[in-house]
């Protein structure tokens, strides 16, 4: 078998599952519970105050 058709056949099965599975990994990192207040935060950036960044929640208390 000549190295054309052996990753052709390889990128058509195999991999085309590695990288759904990985696809799959990333959306279910991004939207893991302990990623709530990170995107919270990253949501909250156009509101921050202009002449200095808005405290967390942690620095205020």
């Amino acid at each position: 078998m000549e190295t054309y058709s052996f990753l052709r056949e390889f990128a058509d099965s195999w991999m085309l599952l590695v990288l759904f599975l990985f696809f799959v990994g990333v959306i279910l990192w991004a939207i893991r519970p302990g990623s709530n207040k990170t995107h919270r935060d990253t949501a909250n950036i156009p509101f921050r105050n202009e002449d200095k960044p808005a405290a967390s929640k942690e620095a205020r208390t």
